[in-house]
């Protein structure tokens, strides 16, 4: 999966780099959920994945950006996301999708728990080179 914005669409663009930054991402998927008319449900879901791999991307990544906007494919409409950081990237990407494994203090259920809340999810990770996540939940 490409970062998939819809044509003549540019994304939106924020920083992740300090924990207020985070309540402004959440607000941008918010509106964009409600933009693209996903359900009360979805737009939930999104809103929650997004706010965990921000958390993740200022915590683990040492801070990055989010590009999020509305895509089309398909004749299917959603909203994407996609978060960047040059941070340490992910040793063992099988072990950091477990369920209940964290590398820090949480509850071991960000990059799980995201991937279970969208209907597209793709890491892209190398020890040094930092770590990309990009979502997508499409409208039903």
């Amino acid at each position: 999966m490409t970062a998939p914005w819809t044509a003549g669409e540019d994304p939106q663009v924020y920083p992740i780099a300090r924990s207020g930054d985070l309540v402004h991402i959440r607000q941008a998927i918010r509106a964009l959920s409600q933009k693209c008319r996903l359900s009360l449900v979805d737009q939930t879901k999104m809103i929650t994945a997004a706010s965990e791999l921000a958390r993740n991307t200022l915590i683990y990544g040492g801070g990055g950006t989010v590009s999020c906007g509305l895509v089309s494919a398909n004749g299917k409409r959603g909203v994407a996301a996609v978060f960047e950081d040059s941070g340490p990237g992910i040793p063992d990407v099988e072990q950091a999708m477990t369920d209940g494994w964290t590398s820090g203090g949480g509850l071991g259920l960000g990059l799980s728990g995201a991937r279970r809340l969208v209907d597209d999810f793709r890491l892209v990770t190398a020890p040094g080179e930092g770590t990309t996540v990009t979502i997508i939940k499409w409208v039903r």
